[in-house]
């Protein structure tokens, strides 16, 4: 461990013991025994997967909704006109636009943790690829963020639904919540993430798709998941 780790870092490694696995209500168990800090941490479930992500039929991506919600106010963007704009605005996105939006984006603005768009207005969307992209804002069917009800899908990702896409390195993580939540919430949405991420399991990946998970809390050692949790016969 690098001496640089602060104190409350070394309290909370002290509660993993070094080469073990945890079930999983352990591990959410141990991450809520970690010294709080002054903010409240939010907590990821990370996997290793065993797939290749230069290879296009073995990419990794999904949306799952946590029982329990994320613990965040997320900030939605949603590029749409006329009744789905306006539906948009009353079901609480912070932004909403076509033209003026993208223009705004264009200059550098990205502000937001998910952009939803219609399937009208994904023609210019497309063209603040670049923009989005990178930050993992793209708008995409398959994580109900193209869609002409924009209501529903704005409602949805407010209550608590996160997406997911593999990295480049083979990892995909998700954000299941704050350590001040309850542990049963915390292990039910760990649960419901797990569960997405195994179902999402491509049909050309072979042996192990998931190597390794991993559940910490922001500025926290990671605790090991012991692999009977995410290896379903």
């Amino acid at each position: 461990m690098s001496k640089h780790r602060s104190k409350r870092y070394k309290k909370a490694a002290a509660l993993v013991e070094a080469g073990k696995s945890y079930g999983l209500a352990d591990a959410v168990g141990t991450v809520k025994k970690f010294p709080a800090p002054k903010f409240d941490p939010t907590v990821t479930v990370s996997f290793h997967l065993g797939v290749d992500p230069r290879k296009s039929d073995q990419m990794v991506r999904g949306s799952v909704s946590l029982p329990h919600g994320t613990g965040k106010n997320v900030r939605v963007a949603v590029f749409a006109a006329g009744a789905a704009a306006e539906a948009a605005t009353a079901a609480g996105a912070e932004f909403v636009g076509f033209e003026e939006l993208i223009k705004k984006v264009q200059g550098g603005f990205t502000d937001f943790d998910v952009a939803i768009a219609t399937p009208e207005a994904m023609t210019e969307v497309r063209k603040i690829a670049r923009v989005l992209g990178p930050r993992g804002l793209m708008p995409n069917p398959k994580t109900g963020t193209v869609t002409d009800d924009t209501a529903k899908a704005v409602a949805e990702v407010k209550a608590g639904r996160i997406d997911y896409k593999l990295d480049k390195n083979g990892n995909v993580a998700g954000s299941i919540g704050k350590t001040s939540f309850s542990e049963s919430a915390l292990l039910e949405n760990a649960q419901a993430f797990i569960d997405s991420v195994l179902r999402a399991k491509p049909a050309s990946a072979k042996g192990n798709y998931v190597q390794s998970v991993t559940i910490a809390a922001a500025m926290c050692p990671g605790v090991p998941i012991e692999s009977s949790v995410y290896t379903k016969n």
